[in-house]
């Protein structure tokens, strides 16, 4: 086991974290089932260095014994790819008093003794996945554990496993998750949304986007959507591809992420189409494309309001991708084509609309480290 780097808000209640020995320290526990939680631990990592604290990031694929963690994140990606259906009939299940919630709450608790081994010299845990937040929750409400426990939650919607009673804090991207949280009865606070600057920063002009295309070897003239479902190319992308391409409106951007399948599969079809696949320049292709089309409503929506690209939901997979699509677009931020003629509009409408990069920065919502130390105004020595 080993570390590694990866509009106002409504009231909230005003927290009073336990405090011990300022250590500076910050253990974060990210889980690697999609990118997303990892993107969000980066960040988070990344701004408690900018203002003087130490920070550790772990994944808790690691605190499972016998590599069973590695085995529940095959069965997760196996699940998404094969049988989706499957995956929204699970969470429905996972309402606190049912059954299976008590038998997965159990489970998650193996790892709650290599989580309490980190917490040595921790001033505080923040977690960015629902497993890691289910065993320090349950560490705390032992009194096993005296270090504040903050879940950050990484999606627009909340299922059963994002929350536990006895985490000292829940921070939310926006107020519709938060209010979905706080029905669960636990403490939340809005703040600004985990995106890495680099996103905001657009092409100046016609000129400069075309020479960026050009260097990613994308079409430089024509109008491009970026199909996308996350790092592990779930869902009916194919499909999606499909139905734009059949718009005559853009030319589908298919990033394919780790599915090689997906990848050879569209190779073989008859589509006027792009392939790509794992990206690490993931900003340059929101900055390059004139809109995104996404199915799961995860951290690549986050990106592409940063980077004033914009975006929509189409074909979302069941589950946490069809509940985050119904909030994004419930908030205003991303709309939801749920058949081919929303599509066509949607898509139409994409193309014209103008949205300016943003990036929240110092303002109304506070920044994750203010919000973990409200008090705290001295950077640590």
């Amino acid at each position: 086991m080993s570390g590694r780097r990866f509009a106002k808000p409504a009231e909230y209640d005003v927290l009073d974290l336990p405090r011990g020995t300022r250590s500076g320290l910050v253990d974060i526990v990210s889980g690697s089932f999609g990118a997303g939680h990892d993107a969000a631990a980066r960040e988070i990592a990344s701004r408690f260095e900018a203002r003087g604290y130490s920070t550790r990031t772990w994944d808790v694929v690691d605190f499972f014994p016998w590599r069973l963690g590695e085995l529940l994140r095959r069965m997760y990606f196996l699940q998404l790819r094969s049988v989706p259906g499957t995956w929204e009939s699970l969470l429905h299940r996972l309402e606190p008093g049912q059954t299976l919630h008590g038998a997965v709450v159990r489970a998650l608790a193996m790892t709650a003794d290599p989580l309490l081994s980190i917490a040595t010299r921790s001033e505080v845990i923040i977690s960015t996945h629902p497993f890691a937040s289910q065993a320090l929750g349950h560490l705390r409400e032992s009194g096993r554990l005296d270090v504040p426990v903050v879940t950050y939650l990484t999606d627009m919607s909340v299922h059963p496993l994002w929350v536990h009673p006895a985490v000292d804090l829940h921070l939310a991207l926006h107020e519709i998750p938060a209010a979905q949280a706080r029905l669960r009865q636990v403490t939340t606070r809005v703040i600004e949304p985990l995106v890495p600057i680099d996103f905001a920063r657009r092409p100046a002009d016609v000129s400069a986007q075309r020479e960026l295309r050009a260097r990613l070897g994308l079409p430089p003239d024509k109008p491009l959507a970026l199909v996308t479902g996350g790092s592990l190319g779930v869902g009916e992308m194919s499909r999606s591809a499909r139905d734009i391409a059949r718009t005559g409106l853009a030319t589908p951007v298919v990033l394919c992420g780790e599915n090689r399948s997906l990848y050879h599969r569209l190779g073989a079809d008859q589509l006027d189409v792009v392939r790509l696949g794992w990206r690490d320049d993931v900003p340059d292709l929101l900055r390059s494309v004139n809109c995104v089309v996404q199915n799961a409503g995860g951290f690549t929506s986050l990106e592409a309001i940063a980077a004033g690209t914009p975006a929509l939901s189409y074909r979302c997979i069941p589950g946490h991708g069809r509940t985050n699509a119904q909030a994004l677009h419930d908030a205003g931020l991303i709309p939801w084509a749920k058949n081919e003629r929303e599509l066509h509009r949607e898509l139409r409408s994409a193309l014209t609309r103008v949205v300016p990069a943003h990036h929240s920065g110092p303002g109304p919502m506070a920044d994750i480290v203010d919000a973990v130390f409200p008090e705290r105004i001295d950077v640590p020595a």
